[in-house]
């Protein structure tokens, strides 16, 4: 069993910052990239920033400048730094990963339950 477990999310002014942390346990061979998605009520999940195994990093172009995604291969777990919030950042922030499992062939996508940030104006 794998479980992606995200912590960090909660209420903030506009401006103001948030850090989100997503931690990977369980029987896991290895872990490829991670990532942190975002859905807005009424809105579809959008991608927000991914980091590979590398520390190669991609972002929205909406949080690029604002957020840094950062990852602890020791630790299983993936970061995200939010500066300069905006309202428009509101929504539930979900980690994403792909990896393999001990014992089981091949590289599978897992999701966490979510974490909800809310940036007020």
């Amino acid at each position: 069993q794998v479980r992606l477990v995200e912590s960090g999310g909660g209420l903030v002014q506009a401006g103001g910052s948030l850090r989100l942390s997503c931690a990977a346990s369980g029987t896991i061979f290895s872990i490829g990239a991670m990532g942190w998605y975002r859905q807005a009520p009424g809105k579809q999940r959008e991608l927000v920033a991914t980091i590979t195994s590398g520390s190669s990093t991609n972002y929205a172009d909406s949080v690029k400048g604002r957020f840094t995604i950062s990852r602890d291969n020791a630790k299983n777990t993936v970061y995200l730094q939010m500066n300069s919030l905006k309202p428009d950042d509101t929504g539930v922030y979900y980690c994403n990963a792909y990896l393999r499992e001990r014992f089981i062939p091949g590289d599978r996508q897992y999701w966490g339950q979510g974490t909800q940030v809310t940036v007020s104006s």
